[in-house]
């Protein structure tokens, strides 16, 4: 992976409480947030922008609801001031946020995603990322998705779905990598912290 411009953008997605829910079933890669943590860590610590995109539902009882415990953001990536959080009622980012413009008009043209959940929101804003013509990068293990059941009964575990997803993002709309190489990616001298 080349090495990141200085103001490649970390976008961050759906990083919210809802998802603890037992409702959602089995989920996959337990590190998620942990990775999500160190990407966002040594983004401050670079100077790099950080957006923050937080699920907000207008349907009462859903676990996205502004009104419930679920809304909240994670320990992992809770928004610092000045740090921009955009809210969205459908799976991408991009619509109905304002996210591209913002990322416009301060002349970004890399983005870094990560978030919850791989299949759903992160396929979406990534998939519409790639197709806005941003540089688009997936920090896969920074993700993480739950067990789904197809229209014909068939189940798929949560590793499944999260590595197919990967899959068809994957040198089609972004480029799917590990979050030690987006770390390495960092330019030497703009205060990324070792990896």
């Amino acid at each position: 992976m080349k090495p990141l411009d200085a103001n490649a953008t970390l976008v961050l997605i759906d990083v919210q409480q809802a998802f603890n829910h037992p409702s959602w079933g089995e989920r996959n890669n337990p590190e998620a947030e942990t990775n999500i943590a160190r990407l966002l860590a040594v983004w401050r610590a670079s100077g790099r922008p950080v957006v923050h995109v937080h699920h907000r539902s207008l349907r009462p009882g859903s676990l996205f609801h502004p009104d419930g415990p679920g809304f909240a953001v994670k320990a992992e990536a809770l928004p610092l001031a000045g740090e921009p959080v955009l809210y969205k009622d459908v799976n991408s980012g991009f619509i109905g946020t304002g996210l591209e413009a913002l990322l416009r008009s301060r002349g970004v043209t890399t983005v870094v995603i990560a978030g919850i959940t791989t299949d759903h929101c992160v396929s979406t804003t990534t998939r519409m990322a790639g197709n806005l013509g941003f540089e688009t990068v997936l920090a896969g293990d920074a993700a993480a998705t739950f067990e789904r059941v197809g229209p014909t009964g068939m189940h798929f575990s949560a590793e499944e779905i999260h590595q197919t997803a990967l899959a068809s993002l994957h040198g089609e709309f972004a480029q799917v990598v590990f979050t030690h190489e987006v770390v390495e990616a960092c330019v030497v001298g703009r205060g990324c912290p070792p990896y």
